[in-house]
């Protein structure tokens, strides 16, 4: 296998049978790989980057804080393990970069003018609407 971005002893591996094209193979062979990562206990990954996986990719996290990733691409096992482990390098190496920090700004003059603008010609539309009061 490839190396992978988290040591081999955390991962553990089970399979089922795959749906989809694999002719009479598809009933017999099971070829959908199915990867285990228990991410809250692992050391290899800092407390940032797990909370980061749990924001980004909910749907791959368990409540136990597991990392489950399958794959049933292929009608082999072998290249579905291994899509499964660049499934899981993606994840990590997106959740590695921090965030860019968000610099605030102020609105320019002009558009705060045109937001003004936009306001009083929306009144006046919204005040000839109005039916004339008491007179």
């Amino acid at each position: 296998m490839d190396e992978s971005p988290v040591p081999e002893a955390e991962l553990t591996w089970t399979q089922a049978r795959a749906g989809g094209p694999g002719g009479q193979n598809v009933n017999k062979v099971a070829s959908k790989a199915i990867l285990r990562w228990a991410m809250a206990a692992s050391p290899s990954v800092s407390a940032a980057v797990k909370s980061r996986i749990v924001r980004a990719h909910p749907s791959y996290v368990t409540i136990e804080g597991d990392v489950l990733i399958s794959s049933q691409e292929y009608r082999d096992l072998p290249r579905n393990k291994q899509r499964c482990l660049e499934k899981l390098a993606a994840i990590l190496a997106a959740a590695a970069k921090p965030p860019k920090p968000r610099v605030a700004t102020k609105p320019t003059r002009s558009s705060q003018r045109r937001r003004v603008d936009d306001k009083k010609q929306n009144a006046t539309k919204k005040q000839s609407r109005r039916s004339p009061t008491g007179e």
